[in-house]
């Protein structure tokens, strides 16, 4: 009976994220791994960041997962001008009751899509660190729970570009996964044309995920089956980022949990019940990287970061796996 459910588990998990993955690659094209790594941190209640050159599909690709969802959406537009309260929210004045109360600011919502998060100022970046965590926020002395399934999908510009402000390291360290998109294929490029001629297929998009449902599996997530020695094996691969040679500052133990919530989930939408270590290895680089700060001699000899937690990956043994 216990394995029966298991398998009812993994099934379940696999069909509503081929339903999302397909109803997503409706408006995005070929861009199947990156949809499917949103999907990862949906179901660990983890965030997102899509790093990438301008007019890539990042904005895109987050209003395609956020209208798959059933759940209240709303839109950031990081400016150097933005404030805290703008994002927050605010108590007014009524006149008309004679009495304060508070507008609550788009990050009260289940899905919010902070576009552009590196053009807003460090102040206002930094007010989005507890609700990101904590999932609340602190306005006026007073804190509020931010609904739930809670998901900050955030698009930024590399850093080389100008007008952008780096998003610090506890900042980072916040989002479970980054993600980067890439230039399409010559192929791909052709159906984007041939796509989008008409109208935006964004605007016929339906939802095929409600709410209730989303935090069903993300509790079902949980119940994927983690072998002591893959469990050993994220530990030592997070522990190894911190003398490596090429790395100033390593993985964290939130790096830790995110990289083994991920690899659950990952698992469960693959059809599996239990979770192999060819999930944490392809998981590492996007859970990793971006939580990490290179020594200035990795920089200057041109290795990235993803590189980096490839060696680190390839320098861990791999364990056995016992299927249970």
């Amino acid at each position: 009976m216990r394995e029966a459910a298991k398998k009812d588990v993994s099934q379940q998990i696999k069909e509503a994220a081929g339903k999302l993955v397909g109803n997503v690659s409706k408006v995005i094209v070929g861009k199947k791994e990156a949809i499917e790594l949103v999907l990862v941190a949906l179901l660990c209640e983890g965030h997102v960041l899509i790093e990438d050159v301008p007019g890539i599909g990042k904005t895109m690709l987050a209003k395609a997962v956020a209208k798959s969802l059933d759940c209240r959406f709303r839109r950031i537009q990081s400016t150097p001008d933005l404030l805290p309260s703008d994002v927050t929210g605010i108590h007014y004045f009524n006149q008309k009751t004679s009495g304060f109360e508070f507008r609550p600011g788009p990050i009260m919502a289940n899905v919010v899509l902070v576009d552009e998060i590196n053009r807003a100022t460090p102040r206002t970046q930094s007010c989005m660190l507890e609700a990101m965590q904590e999932q609340q926020v602190t306005v006026d002395l007073e804190t509020m729970p931010l609904p739930r399934p809670f998901l900050v999908i955030a698009t930024q510009n590399p850093i080389e570009l100008e007008g952008t402000f780096p998003l610090p390291e506890a900042q980072l360290d916040r989002f479970l996964l980054r993600v980067s998109l890439g230039y399409p294929s010559e192929d791909e490029e052709g159906t984007i044309l041939s796509r989008f001629q008409q109208e935006n297929p964004l605007d016929s998009l339906t939802s095929v995920l409600e709410a209730a449902e989303l935090l069903e599996l993300q509790k079902l997530c949980h119940q994927v089956y983690v072998e002591e020695s893959v469990r050993k094996y994220v530990t030592a691969i997070t522990r190894a980022t911190r003398g490596h040679d090429g790395i100033r500052l390593g993985a964290s133990p939130r790096a830790s949990l995110g990289l083994y919530l991920a690899s659950q989930a990952l698992a469960a939408i693959r059809g599996r019940n239990y979770v192999m270590p060819d999930d944490v290895k392809y998981l590492a680089a996007p859970v990793l990287a971006h939580r990490l700060i290179s020594k200035t001699e990795a920089r200057l000899k041109g290795r990235s970061l993803e590189a980096i937690v490839g060696e680190v990956v390839s320098g861990v043994p791999v364990p056995v796996e016992e299927q249970p």
